[in-house]
């Protein structure tokens, strides 16, 4: 990304942030946007309100600690909600960011396949969902091949990588 003068928005794992609190910062002073994705990655279907809650702002404190501010910015496990999850979302301060182009890179495709899920669906105002770190055992090594081609190929075809709040004109931080 950097190579490329891009930046992204990502919604981050809090147990995964935590172990490695300096990717966390990098994303930060390197301009990138941080967004919730819970803690533990739950389908938050099936918990009640207070460990939804908990999920939640153990991810805010962590950030709020290493990167300075409180998001705003929340991705839902799986994309998976109901209605009272909406509200409860929203009750703390969050804005519900999902995507519409998935590159299905957590089922360890090759670059190849990758690149074809982005690029056969892009459109003006795409939100492309890929990942930056997998859980153990997930091979990503698809998408950090195909990352630098998507990159190439959209900009010669004209298009502005942006992050999530330019593209939808929001605040990413509670306190601004």
């Amino acid at each position: 990304l950097k190579e490329h003068d891009v930046k992204a928005t990502f919604f981050v794992i809090g147990k995964r942030a935590e172990v490695d609190q300096g990717v966390l910062k990098r994303m930060a002073d390197e301009g990138h946007i941080i967004g919730n994705h819970t803690w533990n990655h739950p389908d938050l279907m099936k918990l009640d309100e207070a460990r939804i809650a908990e999920e939640i702002l153990k991810v805010e404190s962590l950030v709020e600690k290493v990167a300075g501010y409180k998001m705003k910015l929340f991705r839902s496990p799986y994309g998976s909600l109901n209605r009272e999850n909406v509200k409860q979302v929203a009750n703390l301060g969050y804005y519900i960011i999902a995507w519409n182009v998935d590159s299905l890179d957590w089922k360890g495709l090759s670059g190849e396949q990758v690149r074809t899920n982005i690029l056969e669906n892009i459109r003006n105002g795409a939100i492309i969902l890929q990942h930056s770190a997998g859980g153990p055992g997930e091979d990503l090594s698809g998408t950090v091949e195909a990352l630098p081609v998507i990159i190439t190929t959209l900009k010669k075809e004209g298009y502005q990588f942006v992050t999530v709040p330019e593209l939808l004109n929001i605040p990413y931080r509670k306190d601004n």
